[in-house]
């Protein structure tokens, strides 16, 4: 069992960054594929950012390319994600997900068997 905690969203303007932050706890947490998504009000959950249990090979959403980073912690079995120039279509629940799968279905949210309980993140233009 993996549990995940995520914190750091909130109201910004457009323009603006926040730091988003996924605790992973729990056994062999650091061994899992770490990812982001989102989900704004009416729409399905979409992809945001992935990387590997060892930070290698970060992906990320068209949408946002140039503009986040995921970055991930070892030895503190964090996963961060660095959002700049944000834009008011960015606001959405983020969720942190856990996955076992092969790293090339990273982009799935089926894929993921473990999640957090999302953080708020709003973006005023």
């Amino acid at each position: 069992q993996v549990q995940l905690i995520e914190s750091g969203g909130g109201l910004v303007q457009a323009g603006g960054s926040l730091r988003l932050s996924c605790a992973a706890s729990g056994r062999a947490a650091g061994s899992y594929t770490m990812g982001w998504f989102r989900q704004a009000p009416g729409k399905e959950r979409e992809f945001v950012a992935a990387v590997t249990s060892s930070g290698a090979l970060p992906q990320y959403a068209d949408s946002v390319k140039g503009r986040f980073t995921i970055s991930r912690d070892g030895a503190k079995n964090m996963v961060y994600l660095q959002m700049s120039s944000l834009r008011p279509e960015d606001t959405a629940v983020y969720y942190c997900g856990g996955s076992r799968n092969p790293f090339y279905r990273y982009d799935s949210p089926t894929s993921y068997t473990y999640w957090g309980q999302g953080t708020q993140v709003t973006v005023s233009s």
